[in-house]
């Protein structure tokens, strides 16, 4: 099909007037799943997804059922969903205040904080669905700001739980900070091929959260180097006999083991299971699917040969908060593109620029291995702060082109409800307090 033919909708032509700049042009349309022809696809869509969670259904799905009813009609759901992300962005400051080096100790109302912020947070994530049905105001677009927040989030909330077990910028700091990538990767691919979110018994957005919640408390109580005392010192009087097999291991020792276990075993495999299925069912190959990987591969091996490289000053020097903001953006421009394609239903969106300059960072890490000299640690951390901004650009001026023309095309707005509706919403509400 000859981009040529696929002309943009009026919406986006009138809403960038005096803004020419950010108005799309056909080709760029096309290839951001924004043209007619695949936002057509949102008129009809509607949000599919399983969650087998136990502790969602009988103890968290009460109480989100009772917080959203005391949000305010006039409250739109997608700043719902960016009130949560406050919580986390609120914690990432008084982290870098109170324990920059991720390691501390700090005082312990932090580390309740870090607690309560990623609990509001996993709270305003599961209320904004219930929110937008609340008010009538359900659409694509709120899948796309609640997964893309989500993605923004994984190397920012992970962060504080680096922080709350007193890591550092060591190898288990890293991976702890960086490894909620994969999972919400991979569950995101999968939702691209099934156009269901499938939330398993035990699953990372409710257990996972629940877990880091619980390490944060632990920390507040008793101090973040509980984690990397012996456990053989700490639960000596209750592991008689077997405190001599256990020796000097600690809860990090094996903290790395336990995550790559769990991916390797309780997610990727049902990811990978579910996908199979969904080509089976429409007589697609499932082979070529896992092409579809190269990017987060790409991701992910840059990733380590630029911060593991002993070459590399930027672990060295505490740089591992500045690193996972600049990664938040590229991981959520990777994730988001693929949402937006399932919403659309366009082919997968196989790169994006955002990884370019991580290929060149993983390149300047290493620099001696191809025979020239060590990149300066001036010079590195120079690097970082431009892809920093390179990313943050590239990022937002994206989202405002998908966002605004997402809502020229549906006709709704992106953070509030309109008058209208909040009225209408109102009087329903009084109807209802009438009737009982």
């Amino acid at each position: 099909m000859s981009s040529n033919t696929l002309p943009l909708h009026q919406g986006d032509i009138t809403s960038t007037r005096g803004g020419g700049s950010m108005a799309p042009n056909t080709k760029q349309a096309v290839a951001e799943c924004i043209s007619d022809d695949a936002l057509i696809h949102l008129k009809s869509y509607k949000y599919s997804s399983v969650d087998k969670s136990p502790v969602s259904k009988y103890i968290l799905g009460p109480w989100w059922n009772a917080f959203v009813e005391i949000l305010p009609l006039w409250l739109a759901p997608n700043m719902v969903t960016l009130l949560g992300f406050f919580f986390i962005l609120f914690n990432v400051g008084l982290m870098v205040i109170y324990v920059p080096d991720l390691v501390g100790p700090a005082p312990s109302w932090l580390y309740f904080s870090f607690a309560f912020g990623l609990f509001m947070y996993q709270t305003m994530d599961n209320v904004d669905g219930k929110q937008a049905r609340r008010t009538g105001t359900s659409s694509g677009l709120g899948e796309l700001f609640d997964h893309g927040i989500d993605s923004l989030n994984c190397t920012l909330a992970s962060l504080l739980e680096t922080a709350a077990m007193g890591l550092g910028t060591s190898p288990s700091g890293v991976f702890t900070a960086l490894v909620p990538c994969l999972p919400m990767f991979f569950s995101t691919w999968e939702t691209y091929h099934t156009h269901t979110l499938y939330l398993g018994f035990f699953n990372g957005p409710t257990e996972g959260l629940l877990i880091a919640c619980g390490i944060m408390i632990v920390s507040g109580i008793y101090g973040p180097d509980v984690f990397t005392k012996p456990l053989a010192h700490i639960w000596g009087d209750h592991l008689q006999g077997v405190a001599h097999l256990i020796g000097d291991v600690s809860f990090r020792d094996i903290w790395v083991g336990m995550l790559v276990l769990l991916l390797v075993t309780c997610h990727i495999p049902f990811c990978v299971l579910n996908v199979a299925r969904a080509r089976r069912a429409k007589n697609l190959p499932v082979l070529p699917v896992f092409f579809e990987w190269i990017p987060m591969a790409v991701f992910t091996i840059c990733i380590g040969a630029w911060v593991f490289s002993p070459y590399s000053s930027l672990m060295k020097d505490n740089h591992l908060t500045l690193f996972c903001f600049t990664m938040s953006f590229v991981f959520g421009r990777l994730t988001t593109k693929m949402i937006l394609a399932h919403l659309t239903r366009q082919p997968f969106p196989y790169w994006t620029v955002m990884l370019t300059p991580l290929v060149g960072g993983a390149v300047l890490g290493n620099l001696p291995r191809i025979g020239l000299p060590q990149i300066s640690p001036e010079l590195e951390l120079f690097y970082l702060w431009a892809y920093l901004i390179f990313a943050m650009v590239v990022y937002f001026r994206w989202a405002y082109l998908v966002i605004t023309s997402i809502c020229n095309f549906l006709g709704i707005n992106a953070l509030t409800i309109p008058k209208e509706k909040q009225m209408a919403n109102k009087m329903a509400a009084r109807a209802a307090t009438k009737l009982h």
